[in-house]
């Protein structure tokens, strides 16, 4: 029915409540058809984005970090753990604390295209720009999903966070107090002068025993690269240089007519070296990894329903229930995602 004859037979008052209820519906859908981790704000109110506490800056004091220090972020999926790592007075990267995840969603491996739920992996740089005080999580900042190399590879997908809640549909979820304290440490180094910090996401704690037992996974030649990066930044302590070619990633390496420009064709020559000390614990950790091939065993661990969570939060979500839990990690009480998935362990039957 058209509008005109819809007037002829509805009233006035009547006409209006039902543009109301159109108008409610379209938002509804829009919010719905809205992936959970794009953490746009609904509210256009904005806020001041949290402040470094005194209790936080004592912290760092105590280990010989600044608060204006440069930051690089570690996230490992199968510990549900996220770590902050901070220049301290030597000049190299020192571990300033590691926080348990509240849930992150998908399973083990690279996020590849879009509702996949998966979380993604890979080297992420993050600038002043990507932080959101704003986010309807709470605070967050975006990872930059897809990078460059993930663009090159057809990889879809966007509004990849790390946020507040406890909720996600490819995330890195905390709780509210965990993303404020964050956000305001990545915050005052941004402000301090580093132009962006980086990012690095693994699927678990890149040890040659961990790899062993995942050597059967059909993303295992991917995670050998992350390795590399790995490995590179705990045995330097200094943010690795990431470049992109021939389908992967590679680090701290100059080229022969300057950095490659696309990153599906073959590396061109590396000209330069890693230091000999460097060098030596690099291959040592490489044979290490070639040993534990030989000997270990591929374990069928990879058995995530839909994400997980760090077993001090799947705790409290079996002790408390979801609405509980919510309430208890979250300002917003968004709701848990997935609460039965989170509560399957994927590492009950193999303990």
């Amino acid at each position: 029915m058209t509008d005109s004859r819809l007037s002829r037979f509805v009233p006035a008052r009547l006409r209006s409540l039902i543009d109301l209820l159109v108008k409610a519906t379209a938002v509804a859908v829009l919010c719905s058809a809205l992936a959970a981790c794009t953490s746009m704000g609904l509210d256009s109110a904005s806020k001041a984005p949290p402040k470094l506490s005194s209790k936080v800056a004592a912290s760092m004091s105590a280990k010989g970090m600044k608060p204006e220090s440069p930051v690089l972020v570690r996230i490992f999926k199968q510990e549900s753990e996220l770590e902050v790592w901070k220049v301290d007075k030597t000049g190299g990267y020192a571990l300033f604390k590691t926080y348990p995840m509240c849930r992150w969603s998908g399973k083990l491996g690279p996020k590849t295209k879009s509702g996949d739920r998966q979380a993604p992996e890979g080297f992420y740089h993050v600038s002043s720009g990507m932080l959101n005080p704003n986010s309807q999580y709470f605070v967050s900042f975006n990872l930059g999903y897809p990078n460059r190399l993930e663009s090159a590879l057809g990889y879809t997908g966007e509004a990849l966070m790390v946020h507040g809640a406890c909720s996600s549909s490819g995330c890195y979820a905390m709780t509210d107090q965990q993303v404020g304290e964050i956000y305001a440490i990545v915050d005052r180094a941004l402000k301090g002068g580093q132009n962006q910090f980086q990012v690095q996401a693994y699927p678990f704690r890149m040890t040659a025993r961990n790899m062993a037992a995942y050597k059967d996974d059909a993303n295992f030649p991917f995670w050998k690269t992350l390795k590399e990066g790995s490995d590179t930044f705990e045995l330097t302590r200094r943010q690795p240089k990431v470049s992109v070619c021939g389908r992967r990633y590679v680090f701290n390496s100059e080229f022969v007519g300057g950095e490659p420009s696309d990153p599906l064709a073959s590396c061109p020559q590396i000209i330069n070296q890693p230091e000999p000390a460097v060098a030596a614990k690099l291959d040592a950790e490489q044979q290490k990894l070639a040993v534990a091939l030989n000997q270990g065993t591929s374990s069928a661990l990879n058995s995530y329903v839909d994400g997980g969570m760090h077993p001090s939060f799947r705790a409290i979500l079996k002790n408390n229930g979801a609405k509980s839990m919510a309430e208890k990690v979250s300002g917003t009480k968004y709701p848990i995602s997935r609460p039965d998935a989170a509560l399957a362990d994927p590492f009950a039957g193999a303990r």
